[in-house]
């Protein structure tokens, strides 16, 4: 067995040392298909933490024409909570508007004198549970509630969600293609690096197969080297996704996360990482394999 792990390990690296520059172009495009597709992920996760962040922000206002009686509210009140969605409710009257919309005006509040809290209207803050911060509960609530006719008007911040929730989607789906094009490209470098591996060695393999060589230990060195190919531009690409993002997250988010309160970015875990590694062995071996099934009949 060890003799045999020898004899792998010689190969593995005589094929390396015969064709540096096709091992390194295969190590290359490796590294560059997965560091393009950590750092998209680490957009991602980044910005989808801020999104969680912004959600806890998220709820819906309905206005009232008029204050109601305590009854009444306290009706409401047990109707709305008693949804799935929501998790409290809270009664703003006249008073609290005028006091609250006061205090964002800052320096110009002065321009609120002579106005009497009739000028705004009593309304009801709705927030929701966690599992329900989206679009789709807050306009599920904003349905059943646009039933009653004592609700006059609603708001949600509906345009921003749309639009936020698009840039995410399409964040998502530009990354799922380049990261596609990027791994194909990066397999069939690796599977073209190891078909002319075999064009080199045919004679060779064909020597050991007449005398006696298993299939299995003839193709071996070639899914080792595919898979030191992948594991290699693995490991370059977690040190290139790290400088990029010390280098532009670090920089970009962490000022936008610092300012909205939402915490500071992060990198990959370490399961993510470990994910990242074994993608790129992956690769390697597919691309092995692919050539090995095509280009050895043995």
């Amino acid at each position: 067995m060890f003799d045999q792990t020898v004899y792998l390990t010689r190969c593995v690296l005589r094929n390396i040392r015969q064709s540096p520059v096709l091992s390194s172009a295969a190590i290359g495009t490796v590294a560059v298909a997965l560091t393009i597709l950590a750092f998209f992920a680490l957009i991602v996760i980044n910005v989808q933490s801020l999104a969680a962040h912004w959600s806890e922000e998220i709820q819906v206002v309905a206005y009232l024409d008029d204050e109601p009686q305590s009854t009444r509210l306290n009706d409401w009140r047990k109707l709305i909570v008693n949804m799935p969605e929501v998790a409290r409710v809270s009664y703003v009257d006249r008073e609290e508007a005028l006091r609250r919309f006061s205090t964002r005006l800052g320096p110009d509040s002065d321009l609120l004198e002579g106005f009497g809290a009739d000028i705004l209207p009593a309304s009801l803050e709705i927030s929701f549970k966690a599992e329900h911060r989206s679009r789709q509960a807050a306009e599920a609530v904003v349905a059943r509630l646009k039933q009653n006719p004592e609700f006059s008007d609603f708001s949600y911040g509906q345009d921003w969600l749309e639009r936020f929730e698009s840039f995410l989607d399409m964040l998502r789906f530009g990354g799922a293609v380049l990261g596609a094009f990027l791994l194909f490209a990066a397999l069939f470098i690796v599977a073209n690096t190891i078909k002319l591996t075999l064009y080199a060695r045919r004679d060779e393999l064909e020597i050991m197969a007449l005398v006696g060589a298993t299939p299995f230990f003839i193709k071996t060195p070639f899914l080792l080297e595919g898979a030191f190919h992948g594991a290699m531009g693995a490991l370059i690409a977690l040190g290139g996704s790290f400088a990029l993002f010390q280098v532009f997250l670090q920089r970009g988010l962490a000022s936008l996360l610092s300012l909205s309160g939402g915490g500071q970015i992060v990198f990959l875990a370490w399961q993510q990482q470990l994910l990242l590694i074994a993608t790129g062995i992956l690769l390697g071996i597919i691309g092995s394999v692919l050539s090995l099934r095509k280009f050895v009949r043995i």
